[in-house]
Parts: structure tokens; sequence; C-alpha cells
């Protein structure tokens, strides 16, 4: 009887010292980081999703452009093999997976460059419908990486403030990578008339 009553003490001291070092409100800000990875990753996925209607809408007009057809559908099927989960989420995994898809990104403008030299192309219901929904994917990829760095922001503020530090490292709850910008978004584009 004794012995119960210390555990159940135990139990209670440990109970109360997990909600004054945060515990809860840890879980949750990991999960509002983990929530907002799997909206990027599923405008990524929107993304990808999109390339092979526009490839082949392309396709039909271009015949000659199959390098850049090519490169489009070779970028796709690396960022498509680069999964990364929240659980997973470093430095080195984020840095490959942006890395990834910012080939992508290069690829996409290639071939929407391509379509200048096409004007039947650029008139096409299909081709314009999706651009439009590939312009609309790409901002909300922005969207959804704001979000995400916003989540990031407040999680691994909160895992680095005192007292929280002390047990933050105890329970697991390690820093989450940031985005980077990539190589040259330092420099604006150029524009040529």
């Amino acid at each position: 009887m004794i012995k119960k009553a210390v555990y159940l003490l135990i139990g209670l001291l440990a109970m109360t010292s997990l909600s004054s070092c945060n515990y809860n409100s840890l879980v949750e800000k990991q999960q509002n980081v983990d929530q907002a990875w799997a909206q990027v990753e599923n405008q990524y996925q929107r993304r990808s999703d999109l390339i092979p209607n526009l490839v082949e809408t392309v396709k039909g007009y271009s015949t000659h452009e199959s390098e850049t057809l090519t490169k489009v559908t070779e970028a796709r099927a690396k960022a498509t093999s680069i999964t990364l989960d929240a659980d997973n989420l470093t430095e080195e995994n984020l840095a490959r997976f942006q890395q990834a898809q910012g080939e992508l990104s290069q690829a996409l403008k290639s071939l929407l460059a391509v379509t200048e030299a096409y004007p039947d192309l650029k008139a096409n219901e299909n081709f314009m419908q999706l651009q439009a929904q590939l312009e609309g994917t790409e901002n909300r990829i922005s969207t959804e990486r704001m979000r995400y760095t916003e989540a990031v922001k407040d999680y691994n503020t909160a895992i680095k403030k005192f007292p929280t530090v002390i047990y933050a490292g105890w329970f697991g709850f390690d820093a989450k990578p940031q985005f980077k910008a990539e190589a040259g978004a330092e420099k604006a584009p150029e524009v040529k008339f």
C-alpha cells in the first residue's frame, strides 16, 4: 500500500515536472513543424504531377525540343526520388531535397522558355491551363515553405529557451532545419528586350 502511494507520488511529480518543462507545448510545436513540412511536400507533389501533362502538351508542338523535354523528365524523376519525411529533417537531407527541387525549377523554366518559339502552343487552351496551374502551384510552394519556416522558427526558439533547453534534449526535441536560399538567388535575374 505504501509502495503504491510512493509510485503515485513519483508519477504525479514526474507529470508536474514534464508540464513545467513545457513537454506538451514542445510536442505541439513539433507536430506543427511536421504538418507544415507535409504541406510543403504536398505542393511539390502537385507540381510533379502536373509536369507529365505539360511535357506531353509541349511535345505535341515541338518535336525537335527533345533535349529540353528530356531534361525536365530527368529532373522530375530525380526530384521525386528524394523523399524526406518529417522525422529525417536534417540540414544535409533538406539541402539535397532543395537542390533536386531547384534543378526541376530550372528545367521547367527552360521548358517554358521553349514555348516562346511556338505561338500556336502559347495559344493552346490545354497549355495555358497547365501553365496557370503550374504558376499557382509555385505560389503555393512558396506559401507553404514560408509556413514551414515560421513553424520551425517557433519550435527552434521554444527548445532553446531557458529552462526548456535543459529538458528538450532529454526528450529528443532537436532543432529542425530551415530552407536556405538557392545558390545565385542573391542576384537579380537579367532581363533583355
